[in-house]
């Protein structure tokens, strides 16, 4: 065997062997997992909108269906999710003078934020679980020209599509 065919080897060797599957969305899931259950994410955060809920739910699974192998099953499946929305918050975050002592200031800027609480269990490896770890995230819109009405179901999008990143990253891609 020739130096350039044993590096190649040592390279081919090193790089295809792993502790458990690994894809290119960053999931590194053990070959003995096959299902996962996703619980309802219920709104405990008493705001934002009637639909924040299922909406917030609906995109964690696909998410997870779209980026991992597992089957999605109802219940009791090899990785289990489950958590609630904790948290819908508008909060100024620049306040813009009016100009006018008879007139108050104004938010010049508003933050949304959203936090949710989860719980993982994976029944196959228990050192990976964890209980009601909070997972956050914000965006800022301009309070001058736009109204959160116009523009919350775009910073809500955004907001849980991170989210359901760091959740993914937190569970599968173990980060």
């Amino acid at each position: 065997m020739t130096f350039r065919s044993l590096i190649i080897f040592i390279f081919t060797a090193v790089f295809t062997s792993s502790c458990g599957v690994y894809s290119f969305t960053g999931a590194s899931i053990s070959p003995d997992i096959k299902t996962m259950s996703i619980q309802y994410f219920y709104n405990d955060s008493g705001n934002g909108p009637p639909n924040l809920q299922q909406t917030f739910t609906e995109e964690i699974r696909d998410y997870y269906q779209q980026n991992t192998s597992l089957e999605l099953v109802e219940s009791n499946g090899d990785l289990q999710l489950e958590g609630s929305i904790t948290g819908y918050r508008v909060q100024p975050i620049a306040v813009t003078s009016s100009g006018n002592p008879n007139l108050a200031d104004a938010a010049g800027a508003q933050r949304l934020t959203i936090s949710v609480s989860v719980t993982y269990v994976n029944t196959k490896d228990e050192v990976f679980n964890f209980n009601n770890k909070s997972f956050s995230f914000y965006e800022d819109f301009d309070a001058t020209s736009t109204t959160l009405t116009a523009v919350e179901d775009q910073l809500i999008e955004t907001i849980s599509d991170q989210i359901i990143i760091d959740i993914f990253n937190a569970t599968v891609a173990n980060w």
